[in-house]
């Protein structure tokens, strides 16, 4: 993060290797070395009704999530409401924005961990509106950008 000019009091993390309906979006506190806060986050379903297991592509129009770094951009108002553009700085990232794959929320998305399965995005990372409104001020609060990083 030093390095790379991005904030360094925070950053978020994505563990694709949890399942959807598990806590796996952490928002990690570099200064206390903790989780400040953490929730749901759904999985790209790749362009299918309903995506079984775990799927990761880059080209446009895949629907899939793309592992990897990303820089968290300006915000916007689009379909899902609030939304912050993301641009993805690894080879297995790099079509993001031209995906237009966001950090945005959607109603589907529980607060809380569940039993039942998530809905799915097209390749967004997609949180609950409760999640969006924790996020928000950090990153738009933030000095510099924040990095968030999606790994299996």
């Amino acid at each position: 993060v030093k390095q790379n000019h991005f904030d360094t009091s925070v950053c978020f993390l994505i563990d694709m290797s949890l399942p959807a309906n598990h806590n796996r979006f952490f928002v990690y506190n570099f200064s206390n070395d903790s989780i400040q806060t953490s929730g749901l986050v759904a999985h790209g379903n790749c362009n299918q009704y309903w995506l079984e297991g775990r799927k990761y592509g880059n080209e446009i129009g895949c629907g899939c999530t793309s592992l990897g770094k990303y820089k968290i951009g300006k915000s916007y108002n689009g379909r899902f409401g609030l939304a912050f553009k993301l641009y993805g700085l690894d080879k297995t990232n790099s079509n993001a924005f031209d995906r237009f794959v966001v950090l945005h929320s959607h109603d589907c998305m529980p607060d809380h961990e569940v039993e039942q399965e998530v809905c799915q995005s097209n390749g967004c990372p997609m949180v609950a509106p409760e999640l969006l409104k924790k996020l928000s001020p950090i990153i738009k609060n933030s000095k510099m950008p924040v990095l968030l990083w999606i790994f299996d």
